[in-house]
């Protein structure tokens, strides 16, 4: 694994469940802010997507953007964490 690749997987493991962030926001948040394309090539990469979750990185206009497993269990994943979040508060 890349150090550039450690770094994607540490940011993305980090955001808050039912919350989502865009590739750009991963891109600046580890220090390359014109690598948005290359995040996604890592989280395309994804070799544990069960404990990174890569599911939460959507593209800026708001398009869920592509997912390991499809964009149907994309969204269902987003879906069910949204819902487990409103539970606990």
């Amino acid at each position: 694994m890349t150090p550039f690749a450690k770094k994607v997987y540490k940011a993305v493991s980090a955001i808050p469940l039912g919350e989502v962030r865009t590739y750009k926001w991963v891109a600046q948040k580890i220090g390359h802010p014109r690598a948005s394309r290359a995040v996604g090539q890592v989280l395309k990469n994804n070799p544990y997507p069960l404990l990174i979750p890569c599911h939460r990185v959507v593209e800026s206009s708001g398009k869920l953007g592509g997912y390991i497993w499809g964009k149907k269990i994309k969204k269902r994943l987003l879906d069910l964490e949204r819902q487990i979040g409103e539970l606990v508060l």
